[in-house]
């Protein structure tokens, strides 16, 4: 269950003379002088070439027209937990991955009847838009990987029911980049050896897979041939992680400062790497003597867990106060719009035929 243009379908909801509107939330474009990015828009902005993770000033440029709205996180957060309430509801199990989608095991509710399964999905979807006057698109399929396909089939509001039969002929003819996680460095290698579609994946022995990408291989190869098999188990959902140091001694020296941030960001890095998340925001939090406490953020065009990413996405944040000469007492680095990583869970049995 995916909630259909979350940030902008919340603003407009509050104020409806956005409705049919192209609405852009996320950094101020200062007339295409902004540095920020697209955190979300709505269809009528993707129509004229807006997408989430684009600079806005580019954005800006394809619309200087649109409505541009800096997030809410907190009224977000809020309508988040009365939809997830919602869902959690029409489930026998739930779980949360992200702010505004989440995966519910019905497999005992509709005693296996697919056609049971579609009336819960349709209830739960009047339910949400009822009560909280959201739509949201919804795939229901045997694993979570292609339910997670089809949920994105017939944006906006849209029903996709992939049967174990239709599988593989579902998941054939689509993009590789279909697959959450195949990036643009992994589809450009799929590209360099002609994959380009799930179909040309299917076609892959799974040991030429295996050759190139190593464990990934085996979960490229099962996603594509829909024998993921995660469970839908309950979390809870992280939403930052941060780490700040405070000097001894008020300190001047910058150099101290980005040494200490270094430091900070291996520090984030490693429980990120623990805790099997990735995330798309980086910010830092400065205070100096007397208490001056400043914070500032960036959102990144895509997930990832890279560790010289948030070093270098601090130092950038730093800059600002480079000049200032005034002594920093404290120091902090933080991620945050975490999502959870996942690899697939491929049955031994099945890997003896796909690797010989």
């Amino acid at each position: 269950m995916d909630i259909d243009s979350f940030y902008p379908s919340v603003e407009s909801r509050e104020n409806p003379s956005l409705r049919g509107l192209p609405v852009v939330v996320g950094a101020d474009p200062k007339a295409g002088r902004g540095r920020g990015v697209v955190a979300s828009c709505s269809y009528e902005a993707r129509k004229l070439g807006i997408r989430a993770g684009q600079p806005i000033s580019r954005a800006y440029r394809l619309c200087p027209n649109a409505v541009y709205i800096r997030p809410n996180f907190s009224l977000y957060g809020k309508v988040s937990e009365k939809v997830m309430r919602i869902a959690r509801g029409f489930a026998d199990n739930f779980e949360q991955v992200s702010i505004d989608e989440a995966f519910l095991d019905v497999t005992k509710s509709c005693g296996g009847d697919w056609g049971e399964a579609r009336k819960i999905a349709l209830l739960m979807k009047k339910d949400i838009r009822d009560t909280e006057g959201l739509t949201c698109s919804v795939g229901i399929a045997p694993n979570k990987s292609t339910a997670k396909i089809a949920a994105e089939f017939e944006k906006p509001d849209g029903l996709t029911v992939v049967e174990p039969s239709r599988v593989l002929e579902f998941l054939r003819p689509l993009p590789v980049s279909a697959i959450t996680g195949v990036g643009p460095k992994t589809k450009e290698f799929l590209d360099s050896i002609g994959v380009k579609i799930i179909g040309d994946l299917q076609a892959l022995p799974g040991k030429d897979l295996v050759k190139h990408f190593g464990k990934t291989g085996v979960w490229l190869w099962g996603v594509a041939h829909g024998l993921e098999e995660i469970p839908v188990r309950e979390r809870t959902l992280m939403k930052s992680l941060s780490a700040e140091h405070t000097f001894e001694r008020d300190v001047q020296d910058r150099s101290q400062v980005s040494l200490k941030l270094s430091e900070l960001a291996s520090k984030l890095h490693h429980r990120l790497q623990s805790a099997r998340y990735q995330y798309r925001v980086v910010g830092i939090k400065i205070r100096f003597t007397h208490f001056q406490t400043y914070t500032r953020e960036n959102t990144l065009p895509n997930y990832t867990q890279d560790k010289a990413t948030i070093l270098s996405e601090a130092r950038s944040l730093l800059k600002e106060f480079e000049g200032n000469g005034r002594e920093v007492r404290l120091i902090g680095v933080h991620v945050s719009d975490l999502e959870p990583m996942e690899e697939a869970q491929i049955g031994d049995a099945g890997l003896e035929t796909w690797f010989k």
